[in-house]
């Protein structure tokens, strides 16, 4: 990611389309507490569990069943006990601070067992550096509780993935080009900008 988007800004100020670019991206993921895999010559697959989720509403645990779970596409900001990694995340985000990586929030996503952290948006290079810190960080924090985590972009059928939202803002001179009196307040360029991403 980082000689990309080095190149990237390189060809962005050597065609005169602006000087700074700034992206805020935020990678949801996965985090189990049980994670197999197989491949051979009869069999490839993988198997995941975690006590978030439905299907183990009537799961005998030896510290009890407490019930509470998120259902179906019913995860989206629950608050504890429903949210059980509340601690994790917010582990993972002290870890974050202490490489200057900025965060800013954490929550529980959308499907049973999903999760997403915030990081202050920052220049496109740096960002990229980040983003690769991001996953370090997600996936050994996690291995510490005894737990796996995942940025695959479908693990669990019939609920939602996970993908990876991306602000983005290009400057010149101090000043953002994407704001303007257009199409729901934005320039021309902007629009141009957008048009971009869908065509390629």
């Amino acid at each position: 990611p980082r000689s990309i988007a080095k190149s990237a800004l390189s060809y962005l100020k050597s065609a005169g389309v602006g000087d700074t670019v700034y992206f805020g991206p935020e990678a949801e993921f996965f985090i189990f507490d049980d994670v197999r895999w197989s491949v051979s010559p009869n069999n490839t697959g993988y198997s995941y569990d975690s006590t978030e989720l439905p299907i183990n509403s009537a799961k005998e645990y030896a510290e009890g069943n407490m019930g509470h779970r998120p259902g179906p596409k019913g995860g989206y900001f629950p608050v504890n006990p429903v949210d059980s990694c509340q601690d994790l995340r917010g582990e993972m985000l002290a870890v974050m601070g202490e490489l200057g990586m900025k965060p800013e929030k954490h929550h529980h996503e959308v499907a049973p067992a999903q999760h997403e952290l915030g990081l202050k948006f920052d220049t496109m290079v740096t960002m990229a550096d980040r983003m690769q810190l991001y996953k370090y960080v997600i996936h050994n924090v996690a291995a510490a509780y005894g737990k796996t985590a995942t940025f695959m972009a479908k693990p669990m059928f019939a609920d939602n993935g996970s993908g990876m939202h991306v602000h983005q803002s290009i400057w010149q001179d101090g000043k953002p080009l994407f704001a303007g009196d257009k199409y729901a307040g934005l320039s021309q360029e902007c629009l141009w900008y957008i048009g971009g991403i869908i065509k390629h």
